[in-house]
């Protein structure tokens, strides 16, 4: 069963994760596997079992899930948020600002496509991330953030979720950071398995139970602890959880350069062998801290354009490639 290792945490903390072994190798699922064959399926024994197992230990102290969410995280009024988001910048060192107007969507039947490009790359502005929040964390590692999320991408192929799922989670997950201070390590496995948990309600038609996803963390959080954590999450994110993903953004590059035919591009164009090769470099480069230096839409374009040439990459993108700029038509950054 995909469960964290205390011991690569540990390591990580040393300083030894700073190497490609710092991502500890995929153990064999095999055994949770048995488990999961319908979505519907109660494990009541399986359940019971676990829960007899650890709910006999103590509840967390305040300093590892409140016991009441309410009493400490109170909703932020409107003048509050004003005054975060605008102390608050992205680190794009290397964007600038530069107005244009075009869209390189199709003409769409049920929407302008200005405004509907526009909206995309609101979200990317909207959707405030910082590569630099580990330092309001002194007891956590970056490389912490890999063994996470790459944990979280062996659950999700333990419940057949899809890539979007575990792209929402591992944005809910950079963006809850970025708000917190002082996380300890012991609560990285809660928060990351709470933010697949609201991922998969948003995404999938039939998500895995409650139950489920604190069985897969062999006992280190109770459902009691993922629900707390859900409302901690979710105020702290201001409950703004429909972010335009690095693979939404990939899917729509991908769609308008194969598309023949415009009633057909709301359904997938594209061949799949050129998804999976693009998708997999990108499950890469999310793993990497770095990458929340940049906008999604432009890890989505780095990734095209490693697979194919600047002239598709800048039709599909509305984007141009100078020294140091990125420009986006529609709006640079």
């Amino acid at each position: 069963m995909p469960v964290i290792s205390n011991s690569a945490l540990e390591r990580s903390t040393k300083g030894e994760g700073t190497e490609s072994s710092g991502l500890r190798s995929r153990k064999r699922k095999a055994d949770v596997a048995i488990f999961l064959q319908d979505p519907d399926e109660t494990l009541d024994c399986l359940e019971m079992t676990k829960k007899k197992q650890y709910q006999e230990r103590g509840p967390w102290s305040n300093e590892i899930v409140c016991k009441s969410p309410h009493n400490f995280i109170p909703t932020p009024e409107k003048e509050a948020n004003e005054q975060i988001l605008s102390s608050y910048q992205p680190h794009f060192s290397s964007l600038r600002f530069s107005p244009a107007a075009v869209s390189p969507l199709p003409h769409l039947g049920w929407a302008n496509q200005n405004d509907v490009w526009r909206h995309m790359l609101n979200k990317d502005r909207t959707y405030l991330r910082d590569k630099n929040f580990f330092q309001n964390h002194p007891q956590l590692q970056p490389n912490m953030r890999s063994i996470l999320l790459d944990w979280l991408m062996e659950v999700c192929e333990v419940y057949k979720l899809h890539r979007e799922t575990f792209y929402l989670a591992q944005d809910f997950f950079d963006r809850f950071m970025t708000t917190q201070h002082n996380v300890i390590k012991s609560q990285l496995q809660l928060i990351g398995i709470t933010t697949l948990f609201i991922a998969a309600k948003l995404e999938e038609i039939y998500p895995p139970k409650l139950h489920q996803f604190a069985f897969i963390t062999d006992g280190a959080c109770i459902e009691d602890e993922i629900t707390s954590m859900e409302l901690m999450i979710m105020k702290a994110l201001d409950w703004c959880l429909s972010p335009m993903t690095v693979v939404s953004w990939f899917n729509v590059y991908l769609q308008v350069t194969y598309i023949k035919e415009l009633q057909h591009f709301l359904l997938p164009q594209f061949p799949q062998e050129i998804y999976v090769q693009i998708v997999q470099l990108l499950d890469l480069c999310v793993l990497d801290i770095g990458c929340l230096e940049y906008p999604y839409c432009v890890l989505a374009a780095s990734a095209f354009y490693h697979f194919s040439c600047p002239e598709v990459v800048e039709k599909v993108s509305g984007m141009w490639l100078g020294k140091n700029v990125y420009s986006l038509k529609g709006t640079l950054y």
